[in-house]
């Protein structure tokens, strides 16, 4: 319980952590009842940026969980944020499926497959040699080059996909470059984003997830407490032997649930 007695905002995984697959995981409702009954908030945070929010609260709602909106963050929200605030009226060449390409427009920046200052890259569902040819034209001639997130593969019912950091692989073979900024788990552009967005401190937030290298990493870079679930890709094994550390781990949300419950200990919403 002392270990998370300060933190007011648990930032969760989805896919490993909260539900796998098409069922809840044992505990994840025990864990959304914890969090109400002690004031506190949390928020799901995917580095999915193949999804938009829609797609992300029908996922959840289908698995029995009402959430609302507003309560999904994926790293497309920090990476849209990143270009409003600090690359204001840049032109950017989006390497994106229907739904990337879909916030990034109704966020008002433009788009452009010419002459764009930016190279974006996400997880590109739809991606073709056409839009290789023509992002990889553009880091060489030294066009900024930011992605999204830094996952290298997305796992899908019976195995996985190549994510975007199978990507960056492709492009640095080709041209050379790897991302100048990558904005989601574990970089700092999130830790920023959240905490603005949020209104809290570093040492009120909580990080949660089933990955070593981007949930509990973010944690270790920055400064964070996290929370590691063996109900997801990192088995006790893997934790064992790896250096990335977490401030606590156990079986899954729902034992979390648990520990926040543990004396009652309320905060001011």
């Amino acid at each position: 319980m002392e270990t998370f007695a300060d933190i007011r905002c648990f930032i969760v995984d989805m896919d490993g952590t909260f539900y796998l697959g098409d069922q809840l995981l044992p505990g994840a409702l025990d864990f959304v009842s914890a969090i109400r009954r002690t004031g506190r908030r949390f928020y799901f945070f995917t580095n999915n940026s193949s999804h938009n929010e829609a797609e992300c609260l029908a996922k959840l709602r289908a698995l029995g969980y009402p959430a609302e909106t507003g309560s999904v963050i994926i790293s497309s929200h920090v990476t849209i944020d990143f270009l409003k605030r600090r690359r204001p009226g840049k032109r950017v060449y989006l390497l994106g499926n229907e739904n990337l390409t879909g916030d990034f427009v109704s966020a008002g920046i433009e788009l452009d497959e010419t002459d764009p200052d930016i190279v974006v890259l996400g997880f590109d569902t739809t991606l073709c040699y056409e839009k290789i040819n023509k992002a990889a034209a553009f880091l060489a001639a030294g066009k900024e080059y930011i992605a999204t997130h830094p996952d290298d593969n997305c796992p899908v019912a019976g195995g996985f996909m190549p994510d975007a950091g199978a990507f960056m692989a492709m492009f640095r073979q080709s041209t050379g470059r790897m991302p100048d900024l990558i904005m989601g788990k574990p970089y700092p552009y999130t830790v920023d984003y959240v905490t603005h967005l949020l209104g809290c401190e570093r040492q009120e937030i909580a990080f949660v997830g089933d990955r070593l290298q981007t949930d509990i990493a973010i944690g270790a870079k920055n400064g964070l407490k996290t929370c590691l679930v063996f109900s997801g890709v990192t088995t006790k094994e893997m934790y064992d032997m790896s250096d990335v550390r977490a401030s606590a781990a156990v079986e899954n949300i729902g034992e979390l649930a648990r520990i926040i419950g543990t004396g009652e200990i309320g905060f001011d919403k």
